[in-house]
C-alpha cells in the first residue's frame, strides 16, 4: 500500500500529532489530536507525527477491503 508521506503546508513533523482513527468499515486514517474525531471515526490508542501515524497504519491496515464487504463474500462463500 503507497501512502503520500508529504507534508501539507503549515504542517511540521514536530508540531503537529495525528490520531490514527477508524471507522465503522475498518477504514483506516489520521486526524490531528487537537480536534474532535469527527462523527463515525473513533481513536485507536496511537498518535505521533504525520509519517509515525501513517507507518502505524500501513502495519495494521493489512486488508484495505471494507469490513462490509468482506462480510457478504464470507457469506457467499459459506
Amino acid at each position: 500500500m503507497l501512502i503520500d508521506e508529504t507534508l501539507d503546508e503549515g504542517d511540521t513533523a514536530s508540531t503537529t500529532v495525528y490520531e490514527v482513527v477508524v471507522n465503522d468499515e475498518e477504514q483506516y486514517s489520521i486526524w490531528p489530536a487537537e480536534q474532535p474525531v469527527p462523527d463515525g471515526w473513533r481513536t485507536i490508542g496511537f498518535a505521533g507525527p504525520k509519517v509515525e501515524a501513517l507507518d502505524h497504519i500501513e502495519t495494521v491496515w493489512t486488508d484495505i477491503t471494507p469490513l462490509s464487504v468482506r462480510r457478504a463474500g464470507a457469506q457467499s462463500t459459506s
